[in-house]
């Protein structure tokens, strides 16, 4: 049964995924590729003393790709489940609910930290062509926090979906707008780094939302 909710997953979002790993393909290596010419008419010192005099991490084009990826995976993923009364079908289903519901959205946070691994090796690996392992370690650190941005609203978007009222919905949205702002707040790299295990820990908490919807969902609560 497992392996069925999976493969259902997966026939839902692979046209998705398809699409945000080419579109996250050029963007990235559109970044890599005007870093290279600098190095080229420039010289590497340029990249090093931008790195080091400025507060900047080279790469902030990309800062809010994780975010439109998770919120969109989301989107692909659950909206079909919430039109046509499919997600009450599911629920239904001869297998625990609770499980249900985890094994759909655990199937997409690996989606996604796929995704951002995937950027991430990329970017580690070139960067690494002209920078220091440390500024390197520098740069990704500051990109963890819009690695969990995208999470976050992966979550949110999720727990938004699942929840049958307006009314609650809209005060989901709120909350994950008010924390999107709190994790592109600060533009100064590493400036997270003290705050990143409560970040996690908070983040991953938004999944107690997702049950909560569910569960007002089974009690016939809609709009």
């Amino acid at each position: 049964m497992d392996r069925m909710i999976i493969y259902k997953e997966w026939i839902k979002t692979r046209g998705f995924l398809l699409g945000a790993l080419v579109v996250l393909a050029i963007l990235t290596s559109y970044t890599i590729l005007n870093l290279a010419k600098t190095v080229e008419l420039q010289g590497a010192e340029v990249i090093w003393s931008t790195l080091v005099m400025k507060d900047t991490v080279l790469i902030e084009a990309l800062r809010y790709l994780p975010l439109a990826a998770g919120c969109l995976l989301a989107v692909f993923q659950f909206v079909p489940e919430t039109t046509r009364k499919r997600l009450k079908l599911t629920l239904h289903l001869p297998y625990p609910q609770g499980k249900m519901i985890f094994m759909m959205y655990a199937y997409g946070i690996t989606a996604y930290v796929a995704l951002c691994l995937l950027q991430s090796a990329f970017l580690t690996i070139f960067l690494c062509k002209w920078i220091v392992s440390e500024l390197v370690c520098r740069i990704m650190r500051t990109a963890l926090v819009w690695y969990l941005a995208g999470l976050a609203a992966y979550l949110f978007t999720v727990a938004a979906l699942l929840e049958p009222t307006w009314k609650h919905r809209i005060l989901i949205l709120a909350v994950a707008l008010g924390v999107m702002y709190l994790l592109f707040l600060s533009p100064v790299p590493e400036s997270y780094n003290g705050f990143l295990p409560w970040l996690v820990i908070y983040v991953l908490g938004v999944q107690l939302l997702i049950y909560y919807g569910v569960s007002r969902f089974k009690e016939g609560l809609q709009d």
